[in-house]
């Protein structure tokens, strides 16, 4: 009886224990993030050592391969399963890397570039974001890259235009950094919040200014991210979004649209 003399590969091996590895640790990290139970630098330095070990599974695979081509060793089907856990794991960060490419590199947006809202700073810690108004060439950028993130005007009371953001607010539970402010004899109040993104969870602080100026009701937004160097879009469709809601929570109470 012939008695098969092939080694079996080593790399193979390695390739699809740490693939799983690092498919284990993306997910146990995302969910820890997810409900506040890992902090946001320890989870971003997580992200880092896992696409590190899918770099590694993929190198393994590679090894693996050369060694089944070249001295017909065995482990086709670990070095097949490392790979495809590795491919798996390092989707989303080129899916990131794309959105990197393709979005400018912006972290903190506002409907008001002039007179952006102020940002409730008091839970920042220094290894966060350092807030600071747009520069010339940033507000350029926002402008080119994101011609729907504009303020909103509404021909109502105050109150109910407050009111309506609250509604939002409430709506998509986003924690705030302070109670509702008292509306009572205010021509001009700001709302603080705390939003996440969608997937991921990083950070962001938001702030929505509600002012009289006179003839209208000025809604403006602002939402910062407090980790990354850049947003990957994530702010100014947070900022879209919400105003558009607000558009539809406005309307439905009062039958109102935006002023022009």
């Amino acid at each position: 009886m012939d008695v098969d003399e092939r080694q079996t590969s080593k790399a193979a091996g390695w390739s699809r224990r740490t693939g799983a590895f690092a498919l284990v640790l993306l997910l146990t990290v995302l969910a820890g993030h997810h409900f506040e139970l890992v902090e946001t630098p320890a989870f971003l330095w997580v992200l880092a050592i896992v696409a590190l070990l899918a770099a590694f599974a993929l190198l393994f695979a590679g090894l693996a391969l050369s060694r089944l081509w070249h001295f017909g060793d065995r482990g086709g089907r670990d070095l097949s399963v490392g790979a495809l856990l590795a491919l798996l794991v390092l989707t989303p960060y080129g899916i990131a890397a794309y959105w990197a490419a393709t979005t400018p590199p912006l972290k903190d947006i506002s409907t008001d570039l002039d007179n952006p809202p102020v940002l409730d700073a008091s839970d920042r810690t220094k290894d966060m974001n350092v807030l600071a108004p747009p520069t010339p060439g940033e507000a350029r950028l926002q402008a080119d890259a994101y011609p729907l993130v504009t303020g909103r005007s509404y021909n109502l009371p105050f109150e109910t235009v407050v009111d309506a953001v609250e509604t939002v607010l409430d709506r998509r539970d986003w924690p705030l950094t302070a109670p509702y402010p008292v509306t009572d004899g205010q021509d001009e109040v700001t709302i603080s919040a705390v939003a996440r993104s969608f997937i991921v969870g990083l950070p962001a602080d938001v702030a929505i200014r509600i002012s009289n100026d006179g003839d209208t009701i000025v809604v403006d937004m602002r939402s910062a991210s407090r980790y990354g160097r850049y947003d990957l879009g994530d702010n100014a469709a947070r900022i879209v979004g919400f105003l558009a809601e607000l558009d539809q929570e406005v309307a439905g109470q009062v039958g109102a649209a935006p002023a022009e």
